[in-house]
């Protein structure tokens, strides 16, 4: 029997063990992209922690027994302003940064979720359920808005632990003569002219974005589920208005009984943004960096730290991943991992923790038989590493080294011929134009061997 899930629950903040309401049917929703600009590496973070922890509740439970949604936000002011700036269409940006975005989620290796909603395709939905608010006296109307009243729900703050005075004077909140309270949020506006814009009945207009989440999870997920998960920076306001809408509309007590959150990434040390200029898009690494190495160094770190993104962590990955492909064998089917090696990831995602298990399988298959080797492999494929052959991670690393294969053959025949003359100067000097040309070789056995470090 598999051992107990443990997962940090940002409601309550604290560590809990997982018990699925149905498991026979577990849901997870997680916020997906707002399809303005092209992911950048704090996208990717969470993309890359949820994807494992959907296998580790596959692996649990069976699987055909969990149902992950991640939503793509395709109507939001961001997209407006973009589209506007960049003069393209709506409908236009919407679909290259989709596509952009898909093509990094292959890119990183993560699963396709169950289901991945469009805001657009369901706004019949939000509109029902914010006639629900009204009706149940939870949201009002005025000058063709709908708002939320925050006031009414007695939980407001829970899930950010904060009393709604805190709320209001910590962050920045829309200003308008038309709310009863500032920190009540908008469920329906009017659309600006060549804005897009559906009928409703207090105008044509589009939904408020933390609505948009509520009726796509309710869709796929019913009234209550299991997971909700994000980024941190998702806990206030997005995620507390979402409970505070659902519950309402909903008249239940339970929205989602685990609210999972991702830690920040910072790039050497500074916050990502626009103003500092250092926000890094994950197309960007794409000639330079297999999807490997950059999905082993988002999970150097516990999902629930701070990570550092910096050249040096990057190097480390990469060099991880050339060692351990030292123990890469093609095979067929997935060995079965002992639960030894899992119970790490069992605990709350503690990846650090199982790459540690990674590099100790590592150990015992170069010294150890084929079946180690695919014990090896098959850890190392569960998380979504060593996925590709030897021989595609040989061609990637090539194309990043400044000499061809038969340059480096050339090369060792010399450096046997020096080293046979007992020139070991000679020798010394092409080892070394290799390895400034990113090629480390080895004698052994009386043979020279090489590979791209």
């Amino acid at each position: 029997m598999k051992k107990d899930i443990f997962l940090s629950n940002s409601l309550g903040n604290k560590k809990e063990r997982f018990i699925p309401i149905n498991e026979k049917n577990i849901g997870m929703y997680v916020c997906g992209p707002t399809v303005y600009d092209h992911p950048h590496i704090g996208n990717a973070r969470p993309l890359v922690v949820f994807d494992i922890l959907y296998k580790i509740l596959k692996c649990k439970f069976g699987e055909n027994k969990v149902t992950y949604i991640r939503n793509i936000t395709d109507i939001d002011d961001k997209i407006i302003e973009a589209s506007l700036e960049k003069k393209i269409s709506i409908n236009d940006l919407t679909k290259k940064i989709t596509n952009i975005f898909h093509e990094d989620c292959k890119y990183l290796n993560c699963e396709i979720p169950t289901h991945e909603p469009k805001a657009t395709e369901n706004i019949l939905l939000m509109i029902e359920m914010i006639k629900k608010l009204i009706e149940n006296n939870f949201a009002y109307e005025t000058n063709n808005h709908v708002y939320f009243e925050v006031n009414k729900f007695k939980d407001y703050g829970k899930l950010s632990n904060k009393n709604l005075d805190e709320l209001i004077s910590g962050v920045r909140v829309e200003i308008s003569e038309d709310k009863k309270n500032p920190a009540d949020f908008v469920l329906w506006k009017p659309s600006k002219e060549k804005e897009p814009s559906w009928e409703s009945p207090w105008g044509k207009g589009r939904p408020g974005w933390h609505l948009e989440c509520s009726a796509m999870s309710k869709k796929f997920l019913g009234d209550k589920f299991d997971i909700h998960g994000g980024g941190m920076d998702l806990i206030f306001p997005h995620h507390e208005n979402e409970i505070a809408q659902s519950r309402c509309a909903n008249q239940n007590e339970i929205f989602a009984n685990y609210w999972v959150h991702n830690g920040f990434i910072t790039v050497s040390n500074e916050k990502m943004s626009k103003s500092q200029g250092n926000i890094l898009k994950i197309s960007d690494f794409k000639k330079k960096v297999s999807g490997q190495v950059l999905r082993l160094a988002l999970v150097s770190a516990h999902y629930k730290q701070p990570l550092d993104w910096n050249e040096k962590l990057l190097s480390e990955c990469e060099k991880t991943i050339s060692k351990w492909y030292e123990s890469y064998t093609n095979i067929e089917k997935s060995v079965l991992i002992p639960e030894e090696y899992l119970l790490p990831l069992y605990d709350d995602l503690n990846t650090p923790g199982y790459i540690a298990n990674l590099h100790k399988l590592f150990e015992k298959s170069q010294k150890g038989s084929v079946k180690d080797k695919e014990m090896f492999v098959s850890a190392c494929n569960f998380i979504g590493l060593l996925t590709e052959s030897r021989t595609l991670w040989d061609k990637f690393k090539q194309s990043k080294s400044k000499i061809s294969v038969e340059e480096i053959k050339k090369k060792i025949n010399e450096r046997n011929t020096a080293r046979n003359n007992k020139d070991y100067k000679k020798a010394d000097k092409i080892r070394n134009e290799l390895l400034d040309k990113g090629v480390l070789i080895e004698d052994k056995d009386d043979k020279t061997q090489w590979k791209f470090k």
